[in-house]
């Protein structure tokens, strides 16, 4: 166990109980931390696993952990100085950020892609992620600051048909590099997580899609993808979860800069 007693984190994505935000949220609640999770808490689709649900779903959910919500759009910066201005006058600073929202457009070509669709999948994951930091900074003047942004596998391999999410990850991973740079001297450290299959709502969307388009039955769809993992199985949240706390916590003081995969063995590189 990590000792995050008189912690306070922000995990920005984690409205959705299935999902890596949650998860993460819920792990650092269990080291002992206060985890204000926070959610933009409209529909951004017609499914279950693009719903993150109404602002009292949310607030259930942050009692769960013993937590407190915070409804944020990170394309908005007038919720986020709102939100920092909550933290602010609750807390009075802020020891962890885990920048965790992000957006996946269904698959298509670059060439033929929606490009208001780009731009959303941009604006949500990178200029999100930046807009979260800018305000979140100034409140994270405690020693032992530090921030996790939620990178992918993808941001490292290129996938076929999505391109903006591979693309809007990459750049999560050398925004994350630069922060670290930049940020070192006032002692907070910055690293990002590249989690493979995870099994959240948005992976099993992505299993159904594969299912339609190649018209094959969505348990091989799921057991092809295991095959491919040299673990043989795929993530769960709270996996991704542990990482992010050791990444938080003392026993990483000596870590930043990095982009670490989290994926089963899927990509045996730095």
């Amino acid at each position: 166990m990590y000792d995050f007693k008189e912690k306070v984190a922000l995990v920005t994505g984690s409205g959705k109980k299935n999902g890596i935000g949650f998860g993460i949220a819920k792990r650092l609640a269990d080291h002992g931390a206060t985890v204000i999770i926070s959610d933009v808490c409209k529909d951004i689709g017609a499914k279950d696993y693009t719903r993150i649900g109404s602002e009292e779903e949310l607030k259930g959910l942050a009692a769960e952990i013993g937590g407190r919500s915070l409804v944020m759009d990170v394309t908005d910066m007038d919720t986020i100085e709102k939100g920092a201005a909550f933290i602010k006058s609750e807390f009075g600073h802020l020891d962890f950020l885990v920048n965790n929202a992000g957006a996946a457009p269904a698959p298509q070509f670059l060439q033929y892609m929606d490009l208001a669709m780009w731009h959303k999948t941009i604006d949500i994951t990178l200029n999100g992620t930046l807009y979260v930091i800018r305000q979140m900074l100034p409140l994270m003047t405690n020693e032992g600051a530090a921030i996790v942004n939620t990178a992918s596998r993808a941001g490292k391999r290129p996938r076929p048909f999505v391109g903006a999410y591979c693309v809007s990850k990459a750049a999560i991973i050398m925004l994350t590099k630069v922060l670290a740079h930049e940020v070192s001297n006032n002692g907070i450290r910055a690293n990002a997580i590249c989690p493979g299959q995870i099994d959240t709502d948005l992976e099993q969307w992505g299993w159904e899609l594969e299912s339609k388009i190649l018209n094959k039955d969505i348990d091989k769809v799921i057991a092809d993808e295991k095959e491919s993992i040299p673990l043989k199985r795929i993530g769960t949240p709270l996996e991704v979860a542990d990482l992010v706390a050791f990444l938080l916590s003392n026993e990483a003081r000596y870590i930043t800069g990095q982009a670490i995969n989290i994926d089963g063995g899927q990509l045996m590189e730095i």
